[in-house]
């Protein structure tokens, strides 16, 4: 993890697009928001859409924005995240579950840096720097037609693949002890730590939901 911040911190004041790679709760965005606040843009906005959150059919508007009129209750003009995170960076989350129709657009963005409101005519240009996030294998995906491969090589100019916290030996006890002393602080506790016993359950376990799956377990212990 120290080589990946390092990593981070190296790639960081570049304008290069940056794919994260990872298990679900492993701190992708973390890692995301580091790269945005270490760069040149740290001044900008950080906006940041999970593409597996949103229907395919709302998907497209908050990503490009629409025209008023473009359809029934398009009631004014609305940017979309890309056109809202001009001059910072646009973190593009679970990115291979976009569908084939938005991958196109999103590589004509990346190639023309321009956006295309629903319903507008008007190509409107867009300085962002881009990172995006996955959990799955998009090399996978490219081998059977689920992803394009012309994409791909667009969104990972540099890409930092994240390990997942049963593959990092000692990080447990630590994140452990960093939550403890966060939730102390939020919570106005005074918890001195754990017991040996508690640490060595805490190291054996295999965490499947990682980072976010420990925080969200010490964050009910705590309270």
């Amino acid at each position: 993890m120290l080589k990946i911040c390092r990593n981070v911190e190296r790639v960081a004041p570049s304008d290069a697009s940056v794919l994260l790679l990872g298990e679900s709760g492993v701190g992708k965005e973390l890692l995301a928001r580091a790269l945005h606040n270490l760069s040149l843009r740290s001044s900008g906005r950080f906006v940041a859409i999970n593409c597996a959150a949103i229907p395919e059919n709302l998907l497209e508007s908050e990503l490009f924005g629409y025209e008023k009129g473009a359809f029934t209750g398009a009631n004014k003009q609305t940017r979309g995240k890309i056109e809202f995170a001009e001059g910072g960076t646009f973190f593009l989350d679970e990115v291979g579950d976009l569908s084939p129709a938005l991958q196109a657009k999103i590589l004509r963005f990346l190639q023309e840096r321009v956006v295309e409101r629903i319903g507008g005519r008007e190509e409107i240009p867009v300085d962002v720097r881009v990172v995006c996030a996955t959990h799955q294998n998009l090399k996978d995906l490219i081998a059977k037609g689920g992803f394009r491969e012309d994409l791909y090589y667009r969104l990972s100019e540099i890409a930092i693949a994240i390990p997942p916290l049963r593959d990092r030996p000692g990080d447990a006890s630590l994140l452990a002890n960093a939550f403890l002393h966060k939730f102390n602080h939020q919570e106005k506790r005074s918890i001195k730590g754990y017991k040996r016993q508690a640490l060595r359950v805490i190291e054996d376990h295999s965490w499947p939901g990682n980072v976010r799956e420990m925080e969200n377990h010490i964050r009910r212990q705590s309270s």
